[in-house]
């Protein structure tokens, strides 16, 4: 009987540390990156409204679609930030316009 209680236990440990390792690992801190998400990858809606829900983009890597990536690392995906986004929406609405 005490053969079982230690397995039990040792059985009940790992299965807490693996789920407060998942949750650690699911709270890293986050940032949205706008311009990288191929059509349909997006995780939410757009800058422009015209989709308000994830998977929805229609072109791929449109500076309006973001994704969330790990904080620090937009750049390297050659992301840019809202205000950048925004920016360049703006930039091509004058052209346009």
């Amino acid at each position: 009987m005490h053969h079982r209680h230690v397995l039990s236990s040792a059985l009940a440990t790992a299965l807490a540390l693996g789920l407060v390792g998942e949750a650690t690992a699911q709270a890293k801190p986050k940032e949205k990156c706008y311009g990288i998400s191929k059509a349909g990858t997006n995780d939410c809606g757009n800058l422009a409204g015209t989709h308000t829900c994830a998977g929805q983009s229609k072109r791929d890597f449109h500076h309006g679609d973001w994704r969330y990536v790990p904080k620090g690392t937009c750049r390297d995906l050659k992301g840019l930030s809202e205000e950048e986004a925004r920016a360049k929406d703006e930039a091509e609405a004058k052209k346009s316009g």
